[in-house]
């Protein structure tokens, strides 16, 4: 007898081999089915009653249903996928760029949600919960000791605006339990980190995504740095995976000329669609400077393709990610949704920046590994380029195609050769659970100093360094990090800026010894 996994994989499998219609099979209005040899349509779909009728075994037709779709879209490209409800939500947040909670930052720490830090006046603050509180229920819901999965833990502290929870909190600095309602809000998901000033003729943008707020949350910071009187405008899109093509077109609008091009796009029935730039735009003639990595992925592209081509600004950084596909969602009534790749984007040169996926989407998302090994990320002459594929700006300086941005300034990865596990470590999620920790055992280290008495006190001790080199050894991982003392001191430093401050102090203090940061005012 056949397993259930074994009809499971049968069933996707036959899928793939038969080449399904995708809308069909989604129950997309389509015309009445004719029931010819032909219509695979009406055989995926009688052969799924067929084993939900009559299969010996309970089967989740569901599971089937989700097997086969994920599997047909692999078939696809890289980017076509299908999103379950449990992460539809979260996506769907993340792009509108906001959610209704209680706004509080916190990790599950030994099985307790450990508050680091409420969001500066929003409900939780409002209420008095501070930094380093444990919520121990949400109403009568127990939140500590249970190893709540995260998506579960969210609907608990998640609700309607205006609604009131009841939270039963314990407090280590008075070791008091106490109850306080928090009134639920909306609260923003920023996609612009920070907006700093260098120096006095400099300003600095970073953008995490490119969301439904995205460009407005630019104009926010464009303005706050114009006022300052600045003449150079950085943005930073590294490690940004994309987002809504129509914002980063909208901000490269802010920078470029009236009706200067600034991304088009191609369907398989050869229509094209092309963007162009208006006259409102806020920075047209100030020098632009924009950061890429390997990371930099989708919206991230089209505008650095934006600014290269139309020699607007500099580029600086490493090769981007080369991902040069439009997607479009179709959202199901369960709560899924399937992101297809409906056309391809072009710089306005007439690049397309999207990498090779033939060889499958493990080998595309392997990628990384092959330019690591190639020395790509080290030096510039590493960088694979083929030669068939080159472009002109409007100036006549050559790009390229297939396979990201090549920057105009290259700057390799900040520590030597053999190190770089350093700084990827340095920029995980370990460096903030350290500190959280060091923080939870004496918080009182630092109350009350300024910011400035701040980054004396961290730059004259190593105990917050000694201190992350046993932690990172005590949990298995054998990095020697005294070859790059001042990058992790620094690191550790912002770290310890964000959660005691904000993320802007997190930003003035690494980007102070950032080389593609260094690279931009050098050229400046």
């Amino acid at each position: 007898m056949k397993s259930k996994n074994t009809i499971v994989i049968l069933v996707a499998s036959l899928a793939l081999a038969l080449g399904i219609a995708l809308g069909g099979f989604l129950n997309f209005p389509v015309a009445k089915p004719s029931f010819s040899k032909n219509n695979y349509k009406s055989k995926l779909n009688r052969l799924l009653d067929f084993i939900n009728s009559e299969y010996v075994d309970d089967v989740d037709a569901d599971s089937i249903v989700e097997l086969t779709v994920s599997n047909i879209l692999e078939q696809l490209d890289p980017h076509s996928v299908y999103i379950p409800p449990s992460e539809q939500t979260a996506e769907v947040e993340s792009m509108r760029g906001d959610f209704v909670g209680i706004g509080v930052n916190f990790y599950m720490y030994n099985d307790s949600v450990a508050v680091i830090k409420p969001l500066d006046d929003g409900p939780s603050e409002r209420a008095g919960i501070k930094a380093g509180d444990r919520i121990l229920f949400a109403g009568k819901d127990k939140l500590f000791g249970r190893k709540l999965p995260s998506d579960t833990l969210f609907a608990k502290l998640r609700g309607a605006v205006g609604s009131e929870l009841q939270l039963t909190v314990y407090r280590k600095s008075t070791k008091k339990t106490f109850k306080v309602k928090v009134k639920r809000d909306i609260i923003p998901l920023n996609s612009v980190d920070a907006a700093v000033v260098l120096n006095p003729t400099t300003g600095y943008i970073k953008i995490n995504r490119f969301a439904e707020t995205t460009y407005d949350e630019f104009q926010h910071a464009l303005t706050k740095l114009r006022n300052q009187h600045i003449g150079t405008l950085v943005i930073d899109v590294r490690d940004n995976g994309g987002g809504y093509m129509e914002k980063a077109a909208e901000i490269a609008d802010e920078l470029l000329k009236d009706k200067e091009l600034i991304v088009f796009t191609k369907n398989k029935k050869g229509r094209v669609d092309k963007t162009f730039a208006t006259d409102r735009g806020d920075f047209e003639d100030g020098k632009v400077y924009v950061l890429i990595n390997e990371n930099s992925a989708s919206a991230s592209e089209i505008l650095a393709g934006a600014v290269q081509d139309n020699d607007r600004g500099v580029i600086v950084g490493r090769r981007s990610f080369g991902k040069g596909l439009v997607q479009r969602e179709m959202d199901f009534e369960d709560g899924s949704a399937v992101r297809l790749t409906v056309a391809r984007y072009y710089t306005p040169s007439g690049r397309s920046i999207q990498k090779d996926y033939s060889k499958g989407s493990g080998d595309y998302f392997n990628d990384f590994m092959k330019r690591f090994e190639h020395g790509e990320l080290y030096a510039k002459d590493s960088i694979k380029i083929a030669d068939t594929l080159k472009f002109k700006t409007k100036s006549g300086k050559i790009v390229y195609g297939g396979g990201g941005i090549v920057p105009d300034i290259f700057v390799p990865l900040e520590v030597e050769h053999g190190h770089e596990e350093t700084v990827y470590l340095m920029q995980s999620g370990a460096v903030g659970h350290f500190v959280f920790e060091q923080l939870d055992k004496n918080r009182k280290a630092f109350a009350g100093l300024s910011f400035a008495q701040f980054l004396d006190k961290m730059d004259k001790t190593d105990l917050y360094f000694n201190n992350f080199q046993k932690y990172v050894s005590e949990n298995g991982l054998d990095i020697k990090l005294g070859k790059n003392k001042p990058l992790v001191k620094r690191y550790l430093a912002a770290e310890f800026a964000q959660q005691l401050f904000d993320d802007q102090k997190y930003y003035e203090i690494v980007l102070k010894e950032d080389p593609m940061i260094k690279a931009v005012l050098a050229d400046k």
